[in-house]
């Protein structure tokens, strides 16, 4: 086996009854790291400290990493100028913090028999997140919503 001291040396190639000694002395283990090796690798160390360090980085990457979340604004075909502004302002805080927009046009009614105006609302909502978003699904019908997809860029 090729041996591989506590503080990384390369100690040589030894074999195994001689390695397990090398550890016992030192008190630490004697841990394989590359099994498919010829000869195999084993290193020298302490297990238990080695895990902590796995499971201490492995945390560290996970409170690191952001998850995207699918945020939806909704919209009506009649909308006031103020109320689609505030709706675009929450949709492009919430690309700029790296989440999707799901842009939703809700119909009423008999308001479904003009497809063409909840288009022009979701264009024009487009239009104002250009800068921060790009679309990830063109607007279709869905019963009586019209919904679209936004991703941050």
């Amino acid at each position: 086996m090729r041996l591989i001291g506590a503080d990384g040396e390369q100690i040589g190639i030894v074999p195994i009854d001689e390695a397990q000694r090398a550890a016992r002395e030192r008190g630490l283990d004697l841990v394989e790291v590359a099994p498919t090796a010829r000869p195999p690798v084993v290193k020298v160390m302490d297990y238990g400290k080695y895990r902590f360090e796995q499971a201490k980085a492995a945390r560290a990457a996970k409170k690191k990493q952001h998850v995207i979340h699918l945020k939806e604004v909704k919209y009506r075909p009649g909308i006031s100028d103020h109320d689609f502004e505030f709706k675009t302002r929450h949709a492009r805080r919430f690309l700029l913090d790296g989440n999707k927009v799901k842009l939703t046009m809700m119909f009423r009614g008999r308001q479904v028999t003009h497809p063409e105006l909840g288009q022009e609302v979701l264009n024009r909502a487009y239009d104002e997140l250009q800068d921060v978003g790009k679309i990830e699904t063109e607007p279709k019908l869905e019963g009586r919503n019209m919904t679209m997809v936004l991703a941050p860029k």
